[in-house]
């Protein structure tokens, strides 16, 4: 039913783009924004729209307008009360449904598309429902934002590696859910870089065996979800020779998926002599060579949140430390990309057998830090 939907805002910028049977092209909302200038007033748009190829329904809210494209005529009003659905979901989800907002919350707004069609037809759109797949920003996680502190730089490096055993010479066509996400794309030499920039697809006849296809980079800060937060507080007394430890570490965007192989590096002081820590879960090490403590937690378990805590003796009458030592944070997340880039869709042409697909996602950290 629905191919497309875009968000478009007040002064007539798309700022968000979502696909589910196959990527159509942005240029289509210039019938609408035609029609939005032509109406003058926002209220005045009509809310069904056809164009040669394509249907625009669209609604009106919050001073943004809900965009759907469909390739065949369906009953308007069916759509029209889906689109207010979707609005309803973000202010229930967000407390407000409002271009700053959604855009701070990218990744669980992709989610709840994801969840609330299914092939362009709706499938999950109560909110209890979603809410139960989807957990919503609260007011608990707002207090943990505070009390972790702000992103001073973030950013996400992705690749693409493929793994190719097919016979002939097949022409393969991958797209992808939400493909505006992506920055400074670079490709393998098979990929045809002009059907990209026109359609955001990747077309090639692939080479045999493992490759990178493409390698990207998504470097807008409210594009780059942070999968864990950290309440740490390591002090040194003024006089004295002791210090104190205290560490958790929660998911924070993880959709659900389980935090794995997490470990965190301390670089402390050259004063430092010994530790007396306890972990609630996981192990600890201190070199007294390299003074570097590490806890190895493994698995995240959210319901029962890793603390490591504790005392640190130092040289006696050695000076406070000029800073406190920074986290250094090591972790994998499988089946999920942290950019919010998904698969829509794989197509194989040029030859008649069925082929075997498959797609897996994986995050791990690159240099993750936090400072104290």
């Amino acid at each position: 039913m629905i191919h497309s939907l875009f968000l478009v805002s007040h002064s007539g910028d798309i700022f968000l783009e979502k696909h589910w049977k196959s990527v159509i092209s942005r240029s289509v909302c210039d019938y609408f924004l035609e029609a939005k200038e032509k109406a003058g007033d926002p209220e005045n748009v009509s809310p069904v729209l056809r164009t040669p190829h394509h249907y625009i329904i669209s609604i009106y809210r919050d001073k943004l307008f809900f965009v759907s494209v469909t390739l065949t005529e369906v009953p308007p009003l069916f759509v029209i009360e889906f689109l207010h659905r979707v609005a309803d979901t973000f202010q229930d989800y967000f407390g407000e449904c409002s271009e700053s907002v959604i855009k701070d919350n990218t990744v669980t707004v992709y989610e709840l598309l994801e969840e609330m069609l299914d092939n362009g037809f709706p499938l999950a759109t109560e909110s209890n429902v979603l809410k139960e797949m989807i957990r919503p920003p609260n007011i608990l996680r707002s207090v943990v934002n505070t009390l972790t502190g702000t992103t001073v730089f973030a950013e996400i490096q992705g690749v693409i590696e493929a793994c190719v055993k097919l016979t002939g010479m097949p022409d393969l066509t991958l797209s992808f859910m939400n493909p505006r996400l992506l920055d400074d794309v670079s490709f393998h030499p098979c990929v045809r870089f002009k059907r990209w920039e026109s359609e955001r697809v990747l077309s090639f006849i692939p080479p045999d065996g493992n490759f990178r296809l493409m390698s990207y980079h998504v470097s807008s800060q409210n594009l780059v979800a942070i999968p864990v937060y950290v309440k740490q507080n390591i002090s040194f007394l003024e006089t004295g020779s002791c210090g104190r430890l205290d560490i958790t570490i929660g998911p924070k965007q993880t959709m659900g998926k389980m935090v794995e192989s997490l470990m965190v590096t301390i670089p402390m002081p050259k004063s430092v002599l010994s530790v007396n820590l306890t972990a609630t879960q996981g192990t600890y090490t201190f070199d007294v060579t390299t003074k570097v403590l590490l806890w190895d937690i493994g698995k995240l378990n959210p319901q029962k949140l890793p603390n490591l805590k504790g005392s640190l003796s130092t040289q006696t009458g050695a000076p406070k430390p000029e800073e406190n030592p920074s986290l250094n944070i090591d972790l994998k997340i499988q089946q999920l990309a942290i950019s919010g880039l998904k698969v829509s869709r794989l197509d194989m042409y040029g030859e008649k057998y069925k082929p075997f697909k498959g797609v897996k996602y994986v995050t791990k950290a690159g240099k993750f830090q936090v400072r104290t």
